[in-house]
């Protein structure tokens, strides 16, 4: 039992590195392709954009970060995912 909980631990941390490598990648690339013309760029959205939406949903529907030129969603998704890496 303790060796599965540990690989389902190492499992987990390697994703959550993974992801947040694809979230910096993607920001990155949003300054130098904006429009994802790129297949890599286009690859790194389609990836990251799933865990983005539920908190873009919820900013929207609040009212949250209207107007404002940086894409809070993204930034809370960031902190959102440090948190977990500090907790696994």
């Amino acid at each position: 039992m303790e060796e599965l909980l540990y690989f389902v631990r190492l499992t987990l941390r390697y994703l959550l590195w993974v992801l947040d490598l694809a979230m910096l990648l993607r920001a990155i690339f949003s300054w130098i392709d904006p429009e994802q013309s790129n297949r890599f760029s286009a690859f790194l959205y389609m990836v990251t954009e799933p865990i983005i939406m539920p908190i873009r949903k919820l900013c929207y529907k609040m009212n949250w970060f209207q107007g404002t030129p940086l894409d809070v969603p993204f930034l809370i998704t960031i902190v959102i995912i440090m948190v977990v890496q500090m907790f696994v």
